[in-house]
């Protein structure tokens, strides 16, 4: 459990430091795309849809467990279509976004 708290203030002290890095680079120049800002990206969707995130559109926490699901499951086919081509680095971020998805989801769904 001490772990699951762990890498979730990891992850989300990693997307509130991508979401500085945003507002810093929108006004300045535009973002370069990579795997992890994309991975990143897609979990802060998923975290948003499982309602642990505010929506950055309306300011509130809203659940769509249908959307999440749908996030969650698209990440998973990403790590299994880029088994074994990616670094070190990038396949702890996406195993430790989908353990962590996945558990919040799990949870929800009591």
């Amino acid at each position: 459990m001490e772990n699951e708290k762990k890498i979730d203030s990891e992850y989300k002290e990693r997307v509130e430091r991508e979401k500085k890095l945003f507002s810093q680079n929108k006004e300045n120049e535009t973002l370069e795309a990579d795997f992890e800002s994309f991975i990143t990206s897609l979990g802060m969707q998923a975290m948003i849809a499982l309602g642990e995130i505010e929506n950055p559109v309306t300011n509130q926490k809203e659940e769509n467990l249908k959307e999440a699901k749908y996030l969650i499951d698209l990440l998973g086919i990403i790590r299994e279509k880029t088994k074994n081509n990616l670094n070190k680095e990038e396949a702890n971020l996406l195993d430790n976004l989908l353990y962590q998805l996945r558990m919040i989801f799990l949870e929800k769904n009591k």
